[in-house]
């Protein structure tokens, strides 16, 4: 009884309302849904980010390509566009997908962002950027070119300062993540071949840090590429750098990137290099199928490739005899704690409406003294052995520093002042110069004299004697070609007679008859009258010759009535 009515009981709880039963369909479908929630979180890919500073939009570019160009893409993905890269303001975006040696897996998606200027006012921009999770999976490149090496101390100063500045910022939790980040680093094995982020060596063997190294730890892992080693002969052979100047200028960076625990590659685009290998192995990407090893090189100068945890002072001595290794260590403490100093001009300024450019400017690192007179400072002396050869050379366009980041716009009624300002200062100028120019009044004092008191016999020269001979020949011609015609409107004119009204014309003008004078206005228009008159009655002429027919007549040798020809009598007789 007891147990039927259990069975009862249970029957009406499972046919119950709010107890259906659930169908084989719906089972099989939790079922793949599970799987495929699984699934997915196995297939989640790793997120890593990676920080270029400096350098301009196109030298970003063409290194992202030589970060691109060792990492072949997908059949499947050939046809997709590249992910745009948009490095044009301010902070810039893109990001790139990691593949497998067989090109086939995607093993992490890296998150580019790049920044060009080193200013403080960006470092709102970067501070996000920068929490808990993401600090261990973030790597920091500092990008410099090869076209103005002379400047290189004095960027990674400025980055180190910017960096150290957004460390300081940030809170007690994401301070901790970042110490506890480069405590990993450091205690990675030094000397051993470096692969995926790892060491090779045994694990639980720790050898203690070496002199100058991770003195200056910034709380993230950094890396400085060196970008356009193809621009090395350029310097050779227009600026006279030899072994010395390159020597140099590895051995000071490598002795002050010690202290930060960083990384320094020389990349370009034209030569194959490690940069995808060591970019990726320092954020611990590395293929199931091909284990890749960054191996370091200090002899090639165009294939330098110092990897993270390898250098010591011994090994950057090695390199050239006479380098001060603890001088410049020492020196680059002092420099990256100078703080931001305002230019002479601005500490000048009391005008309100500049203070916030004042500020601007100073906080902009390139601002900053060039070589401050501070003792133990290194940054002097690699611009006094690396020198600008640009720096005496008269330039258009102020320099960096002097260039604000903000600036005050006039109000328009001061820039129409100074506008109108400007332009009148201008006609003053034109005039002097137009007044300067103009022809001076002579001032000789010219006696007249009466011809008739003084005669003074010339001599014909032969230039007259050839005038003469020649007119006299062209009045022979003329005589034996006869007047010279041409039609108008069907009326016949004669040129000589039109040359001669034409100077008789001018001879008036010239005495005060010109056509700007009511006198000589009207004395034209008589003439003018006249003259059609002139034309007219000469139209109605019938023995008005030809042009034509005159010279038939005089080739011929027949006279026409009624017209005679030139040089003739009064009774026709020719010469």
């Amino acid at each position: 009884m007891y147990s039927a009515g259990l069975k009862g009981r249970g029957r009406l709880s499972n046919t119950g309302p709010g107890h259906r039963p659930q169908s084989k369909g719906n089972q099989e479908k939790n079922l793949w849904s599970s799987l495929l929630d699984s699934v997915a979180s196995g297939k989640k890919l790793p997120e890593k980010n990676l920080l270029v500073l400096g350098g301009n939009p196109e030298l970003q570019r063409e290194f992202l390509e030589t970060l691109e160009s060792d990492t072949a893409r997908r059949p499947q993905d050939r046809r997709r566009k590249k992910p745009p890269i948009a490095n044009d303001c301010a902070l810039g975006y893109t990001y790139q997908d990691v593949l497998d040696a067989d090109h086939d897996d995607i093993l992490a998606r890296l998150s580019i962002y790049l920044l060009s200027e080193s200013s403080s006012v960006y470092s709102a921009l970067v501070k996000p950027l920068l929490t808990p999770k993401t600090i261990s999976e973030t790597l920091v490149v500092i990008l410099l070119d090869w076209t103005d090496p002379w400047s290189w101390a004095r960027q990674v100063r400025d980055w180190v300062i910017f960096l150290k500045g957004v460390i300081v910022a940030m809170d007690d939790e994401c301070k901790v993540a970042a110490e506890d980040t480069m405590q990993e680093w450091q205690q990675r094995k030094r000397g051993a071949a470096y692969e995926g982020g790892t060491a090779t060596s045994d694990a639980g063997v720790h050898i203690p840090l070496g002199q100058g190294e991770w003195d200056e730890p910034l709380g993230l892992p950094l890396c400085v590429a060196c970008h356009g080693t193809e621009k090395i002969e350029t310097l050779e052979r227009d600026h006279g750098w030899r072994e010395e100047e390159f020597d140099f200028s590895l051995q000071y960076l490598r002795t002050v990137l010690l202290k930060h625990g960083s990384s320094l590659i020389y990349t370009s685009l034209s030569v194959p290099n490690s940069l995808p290998t060591l970019i990726h192995s320092s954020l611990g990407i590395q293929s199931l199928l091909m284990r890749q090893t960054v191996k370091h090189n200090v002899i090639d100068r165009d294939k330098i490739l110092v990897p993270p945890n390898w250098d010591s002072w011994g090994k950057i001595r090695v390199l050239r005899e006479g380098f001060d290794v603890e001088g410049v260590s020492t020196g680059w403490s002092i420099d990256i704690q100078l703080p931001a100093r305002p230019s002479p001009i601005q500490a000048s300024s009391t005008d309100s409406s500049a203070v916030s450019t004042s500020a601007t400017r100073s906080t902009h690192p390139f601002n900053r003294p060039p070589s401050p007179n501070v003792p133990g400072s290194v940054l002097p002396t690699y611009e006094q052995t690396i020198p600008n050869p640009y720096k005496d050379r008269p330039s258009t366009f102020p320099p960096i520093g002097e260039v604000p980041l903000e600036t005050t716009v006039p109000s328009m009624q001061e820039f129409l002042r100074s506008a109108q300002e400007e332009m009148m200062r201008l006609a003053e100028a034109e005039e002097k110069a137009s007044s300067s120019t103009a022809p001076q009044p002579s001032t000789t004092t010219t006696t007249t004299t009466s011809t008739s008191e003084i005669s003074t016999p010339t001599r014909p020269s032969s230039s007259s004697t050839t005038i003469h001979t020649a007119s006299a020949e062209g009045s022979k011609v003329n005589d034996h070609i006869g007047p010279v015609q041409f039609n108008i409107g069907g009326i016949q004119v004669d040129a000589d007679e039109m040359v001669k009204h034409l100077k008789e014309k001018g001879d008036k003008e010239k005495k005060g008859y010109g056509p700007g004078t009511p006198e000589g206005t009207k004395k034209q228009n008589e003439e003018l009258a006249q003259f059609f008159a002139d034309l007219m009655e000469k139209g109605r002429g019938k023995g008005s010759p030809r042009v034509g027919d005159a010279r038939r007549d005089g080739a011929s040798g027949e006279e026409r009535v009624g017209t005679p020809k030139r040089g003739t009598g009064a009774n026709g007789g020719g010469a």
